[in-house]
Parts: structure tokens; sequence; C-alpha cells
């Protein structure tokens, strides 16, 4: 690396979380610089895809489970969930979410508990590393969800049976019988929906929710670069890259995952991973 590619990584590299050089380069951009700033910004996409699929995953794993639930009310919530958040293209979702919060009051709610009052701060909900978190959240939830009801329902019936006969309560039923089978189905396409959703998290900036201090995604950086230089053709395929190494991280990652689900199977048996893009959302 170059004396002036490692200045440019010292300058940019970590700028979009506050560290180094706060003014943007305006003029004499070179290609280090590009690489920096671009990558500096896929920073907050790893930040919204981590927490998002994480925290995500657990809700959706609820949520199916509601909508296979013999009660009406867990199922008329968890059906109606998924239809909205499904329904509904995520760039939308962003717009509506950001004017919502912004409604909300910018000193908080108080809640009084009786025992305690607590004061909730809600302008924080118009930051993006809030704000559109919880988009993403409730974004992937359902789509999760949907796979994990598909897969909880194709879960073998002998099992379950064999399970009920053993004298198994619901709940070691669950965890025990029903949850593996579970993961074991929905993990290929569940690594579809993951990779989705670290590519979708570069609406973020482009959908209401504001660059605080210019401190944006990797997209945000990219459409700035082409704005500065009139040419598109080298801030995006930069991105285009960052993204295909993103996209290997996660099949390796989700492969070693799903090779572990799968263990117990012979080869012939053992599910593979397909990765098929969303074209729509």
């Amino acid at each position: 690396m170059s004396a002036s590619c490692l200045a440019s990584f010292q300058d940019y590299g970590l700028r979009a979380i506050g560290y180094g050089q706060r003014i943007l380069p305006k003029s004499d951009i070179t290609l280090c610089d590009q690489f920096a700033l671009i990558g500096s910004g896929l920073i907050w996409n790893v930040f919204f895809g981590v927490l998002a699929v994480c925290l995500g995953y657990w809700f959706a794993m609820a949520i199916a489970v509601g909508k296979a639930s013999e009660r009406g009310i867990y199922r008329r919530f968890s059906s109606g969930f998924i239809f909205l958040f499904r329904g509904s293209p995520l760039f939308i979702q962003f717009f509506f979410a950001y004017e919502l919060f912004v409604l909300l009051p910018k000193v908080g709610v108080t809640l009084d508990l009786w025992i305690a009052v607590i004061d909730l701060e809600t302008r924080w909900l118009t930051r993006a590393w809030l704000g559109a978190l919880l988009v993403l959240i409730c974004n992937t939830t359902a789509y999760s969800a949907e796979i994990f009801y598909g897969a909880l329902r194709a879960s073998p019936r002998g099992e379950i049976e064999a399970a009920n006969a053993y004298g198994m309560t619901p709940w070691q039923m669950f965890w025990k019988v029903q949850w593996p089978n579970m993961m074991r189905l929905a993990w290929p396409s569940y690594t579809n929906e993951a990779i989705f959703l670290f590519h979708a998290t570069t609406l973020v900036f482009f959908s209401g929710f504001p660059a605080w201090r210019q401190s944006g995604d990797a997209l945000y950086y990219a459409n700035y670069f082409a704005d500065k230089t009139f040419n598109p053709f080298v801030p995006y395929p930069i991105i285009a890259f960052y993204f295909i190494v993103l996209t290997l991280l996660i099949i390796l990652i989700f492969g070693l995952v799903n090779r572990r689900l799968n263990r117990h199977l012979p080869d012939a048996r053992r599910s593979r991973l397909m990765i098929r893009p969303n074209l729509i959302r």
C-alpha cells in the first residue's frame, strides 16, 4: 500500500463513526479516498445488518410460533404483523417510521409506574442508528417468521407424536424436537433473507433518516463521490465489491451453521445453501 493510500485510510477509514478527518474531500479525490470512505461507511451497514439479524431472529421465532398457535389472538396478531411488513415496501416503511418518530414529543414520554417514574427519550428514534434499526428489525422479523412458520409446519409429524408418547411438555417438545427440525429446514432460506437484509441497509440514509455530521453508510459516500467527480463508474463498483465480499462472508458463516445443523444426516440428504437474491422486496 502506497503512502498516499495509507494516509487516506488513516484520515477516512473510521470517519463514518466519528474518527479522522471531519471535512470530506472536495477536489483531487483519489481512488484510495473513495475506497477508504466507502469502506468506513460499510461499518454502519454491518452495524444495522448484524443487530437486525440477531434481534430479528428471536422475534421471528416468537411470531412464527404465534402464527402456529391454536389461540386465535396470537395467530391473528402474528399473521397481521407478517402481512403488514411483508405487504409494504421497505422504503415506505422507513419513510412512515421517520415521520411517526418526528411527531413524538422530543422531550420524551413520562411513564408513571407507581413505584417509579421513567422518562423515555424519543428524540433518538429520529436518528438512523435507532429508528432505522427498529424498522429493519420489524421487516426481517416478518420475512423470517414466515420462513420459520413454513419450516415449523413441515416438521416430521412422527417425531412430534413420539415426543407426545414419551411425555414431553410442550416446552420440551419445542426445543428438543420442533426447533432443531425448524432450523434445519429453514436455514437455507433464512440465509437468503440475511443476505438481502444486509443489502437493504443501503436504503437507510435515502429514506428520510438524516446522516448526522455526514456520517452515512457506504452508499451515502458512493453517492457523494458520484456527485463530486461526475463519474459514477468508480464509486458504485467499489461499493459493489465491498458488498460482494460481505456476502461471501455471510455465506461462509451461515454455511458453517448449516453444516452443523445437518451433521447427523448422510451427505445425500443434507440441505444445500442455494442463494436466490430477492429482486423485489
